[in-house]
């Protein structure tokens, strides 16, 4: 079985700040992100930028203590992938990262069932999805969001979901 979006809604999230590191197309390896990912593990990124905060990021938004592989194209159609966190707005940015900030909003929020391999790379089933369900969607930025522990638990089939949201 391939993957399969099992859920659409909608969400709302407060103002945000993405604070992590921005990688482009060269940055690839084998066509995906993946090694970047494990870096963040190994190196302990992600913890460097929850510590810039007391605040419990569950707190922030529902799902707000995931992990974000925020997606872009800049100005000059370029794209841009940011692996990081959403943070409350206006906290501090550590050293050697990056940070945007994100008004108040509505996602659109697909869930993509199944194996860990199978479930990426499907931004263009969801915004059909979304837009079938009436949902108008900002193109601009989309991002990967992966929830423990719908996301780092894998069922009694094996399957995980990672979320691929849109803003509205």
């Amino acid at each position: 079985m391939s993957a399969e979006i099992i859920k659409v809604y909608k969400q709302d999230i407060p103002a945000v700040r993405f604070i992590g590191k921005k990688y482009g197309n060269n940055d690839r390896v084998d066509g995906m992100f993946g090694k970047h990912w494990g870096d963040w593990f190994q190196n302990g990124w992600f913890d460097i930028i929850v510590k810039q905060t007391e605040t419990d990021l569950k707190t922030v938004y529902e799902d707000g203590d995931a992990y974000i592989g925020l997606m872009h194209k800049n100005e000059d159609g370029h794209f841009e992938y940011f692996i990081g966190v959403f943070m409350p707005e206006n906290t501090s940015v550590p050293d050697g990262y990056e940070h945007l900030d994100f008004t108040k909003g509505t996602l659109g929020v697909c869930w993509v069932y199944g194996k860990e391999a199978d479930v990426y790379m499907h931004e263009g089933e969801c915004v059909k999805k979304l837009k079938e369900a009436g949902y108008n969607i900002s193109e601009t930025w989309c991002f990967e969001r992966y929830c423990c522990p719908r996301f780092t638990t894998p069922d009694e089939k094996g399957n995980v979901i990672l979320d691929i949201c849109f803003y509205l």
